[in-house]
């Protein structure tokens, strides 16, 4: 399996409420994620065995929820990481919905999440007509490519910095390691300037560090030097350690401020 692949699948499984509610926003209305996300990795694998050539298995997640109304849903996630145009992805969607729906009766809701940099490429939809009879499949759709960096650093949701490492990964394609570097300083920065809880953090932080590789192994350890030389005091630690500190040091500033803040109004 292909390292993207892996970091994807990875990202899903860490952060899968998250998930949920950055491509579904609605879903809070609908769904009780309070009853949190089972993975239903066995059940692809029996329908679509990774042996089976006919079936490559690509990025694929099978998320069971519950409803407010107390019902078994669930969500086919598909990520499309390829770099042209496949003539074949929306029978192969297609396929997917009916084989689940057949073997298991639970209803369905699939989305495509397509992370190539080809323009117009985002097929939502299999249609199928023969002698009267027809079958027309819609699903939800994603592209990476066409989204805009500035929503999804106002997007406080923690996995719109996912999409934003993936879109600037996209467009960073020939960039040198010098560049790349920068980059990614630039959006461990955003990461700092963001509350959240150490495991997200660290899901994160581990996300970005490896989805945009160097092309020397030397760089990256240039760039942990450069993390810590923006540090006054902490020269030990590694990334994670570093960017979870620095967050925790943050949340504690914003709390004095706050309680400063209080006090003089009281």
């Amino acid at each position: 399996m292909k390292k993207l692949d892996i970091l994807w699948k990875g990202i899903i499984e860490d952060m899968p409420v998250q998930f949920i509610l950055f491509f579904f926003p609605n879903a809070r209305n609908i769904l009780d994620l309070s009853r949190g996300v089972e993975f239903l990795d066995k059940e692809l694998e029996s329908l679509f065995p990774v042996d089976n050539p006919r079936h490559p298995r690509f990025v694929d997640k099978l998320l069971k929820v519950f409803t407010l109304d107390g019902l078994e849903e669930w969500i086919l996630i598909h990520i499309e990481i390829q770099a042209y145009a496949d003539p074949q992805f929306s029978k192969r969607m297609y396929t997917y919905f009916y084989r689940l729906f057949d073997r298991y009766q639970k209803p369905v809701t699939a989305l495509a999440i397509f992370t190539d940099d080809q323009p117009n490429y985002m097929p939502d939809r299999y249609e199928y007509s023969f002698m009267g009879t027809t079958q027309y499949y819609q699903y939800n759709t994603y592209k990476v490519a066409e989204q805009n960096e500035a929503d999804l650093l106002a997007n406080d949701n923690p996995f719109a910095l996912v999409v934003l490492t993936v879109l600037r990964a996209i467009k960073a394609k020939k960039a040198t390691d010098t560049e790349l570097a920068d980059l990614k300083m630039d959006l461990i920065r955003t990461l700092i300037g963001r509350q959240m809880d150490k495991p997200t953090m660290r899901a994160l932080v581990n996300f970005l560090k490896m989805y945009i590789p160097f092309s020397k192994p030397e760089m990256a350890l240039t760039f942990e030097r450069q993390l810590e030389a923006i540090t006054s005091n902490i020269s030990t630690m590694g990334i994670e350690e570093l960017i979870l500190h620095l967050a925790e040091q943050k949340g504690i500033e914003k709390g004095i401020e706050k309680g400063i803040e209080k006090g003089r109004a009281e």
